[in-house]
């Protein structure tokens, strides 16, 4: 049928637009935090993109979600501004006629929703908690950036380096205080850089510089000028922890029955049947008077939204802690939502068949006299 190939067709333009937008935002809110964790040191800045590859893959099921519900909504809405449904409704078509062609455009998505929230979004945590624990084992060099004081882990070193070259081997104008014995020590070199012993430890080489060494609260100094001077850098050592439930795989979640799994396992379930839930909710949800706006619906349906994965989150957690049932687990809100769905449905058809009598009352009146007449 028409109505269907450009419903559509439409929804598959609006979802795309609407799925660029809303990764940008993530990746821009992402990138901007994980930023700011590199210019406090606590980052290596060439860890920023792989983190935040990881981070994408965690929040695409959600993404896609939001995308599709906004999507349907969109489009409908437009139809509704445009009077573009009073003229599929006055050929005979009820609001249930749209179910069908939304299903048919969400069904591969939310199947791919399935597949990243069951396999991808566990693969991605489980990588990113792995590389974080390789980042924790890297020494202190690996974690500074230009212009940042970084204290070394055990507390006895402050590095300051204030830039590097292009490929980030040489480093200019070092700054480094030590504490050892009791004693402080200050190193000031005009260049530096880094390099390994055949048996694997790492130094870092300072050319031109001046040491100062002293003994706290005390004004008596010693000075030795330096054409070379290597200091070693020891290896963090990561503190093991065990995979977060996040990261599970699902079939170890399937084969290990205790609340936290339990738990994790619905939530992962819960984010494709929340998206095929609102994507219907938002058929009926988009209607609205051509003469008003539109924001009223879109303000509606964002709080729909964040209500229905609070409720999720709250649920979950509950399951979690032993205070709700692992049967119950999180179907009451799916219920509710399900109920709200065809509750919608149900007053919107009942208000259709008033809706062909009035256009065409409103067709009349625009019809010149004569046509009348005659």
């Amino acid at each position: 049928m028409l109505f269907r190939l450009s419903l559509i067709k439409e929804l598959i333009s609006t979802a795309a637009g609407a799925f660029l937008i809303l990764i940008g935002i993530v990746i821009a809110q992402r990138a901007g935090h994980l930023v700011r964790l590199a210019a406090k040191g606590i980052l290596p800045n060439d860890a920023i993109t792989t983190m935040l590859g990881f981070n994408m893959v965690k929040f695409l099921p959600m993404v896609l979600s939001l995308a599709l519900f906004l999507a349907v909504l969109m489009t409908l809405s437009r139809w509704y501004r445009d009077s573009e449904m009073v003229i599929w409704f006055s050929g005979g078509l009820s609001i249930n006629y749209w179910i069908r062609p939304v299903l048919t455009f969400i069904f591969p998505v939310i199947l791919l929703i399935l597949t990243l929230s069951l396999f991808v979004m566990p693969w991605a945590t489980s990588k990113g908690e792995l590389y974080r624990t390789q980042l924790e084992s890297r020494d202190d060099l690996a974690t500074i950036s230009p212009g940042v004081f970084k204290e070394s882990g055990n507390g006895e070193r402050v590095f300051f380096m204030e830039s590097f070259d292009e490929l980030g081997n040489v480093v200019k104008n070092i700054f480094v205080q030590t504490l050892q014995h009791q004693k402080l020590g200050v190193i000031v070199a005009a260049e530096g850089s880094r390099y390994t012993e055949k048996n694997g430890d790492n130094f870092v080489l300072m050319e031109n510089g001046k040491r100062y060494e002293g003994s706290r609260g005390s004004a008596e100094f010693s000075t030795t000028a330096f054409e070379k001077y290597a200091i070693r850098i020891e290896a963090n050592e990561a503190k093991e922890r065990p995979p977060s439930t996040q990261s599970k795989p699902t079939e170890e979640l399937l084969t290990s029955h205790n609340k936290t799994n339990n738990a994790e396992l619905q939530w992962r379930f819960a984010i494709p049947i929340s998206a095929l839930i609102l994507c219907l909710l938002a058929i009926p949800l988009s209607a609205l008077d051509p003469r008003a706006g539109r924001s009223a619906n879109f303000v509606l349906a964002l709080i729909i939204y964040i209500i229905y994965n609070n409720l999720l989150s709250i649920f979950q957690a509950w399951v979690a802690q032993g205070k709700l049932n692992t049967i119950i687990g999180l179907w009451p809100v799916h219920l509710f939502f399900l109920v709200l769905t065809i509750y919608m449905f149900y007053r919107r058809g009942r208000q259709l068949p008033i809706l062909p009598s009035v256009f065409s009352m409103r067709w009349l009146k625009k019809r010149p006299q004569s046509a009348l007449s005659s």
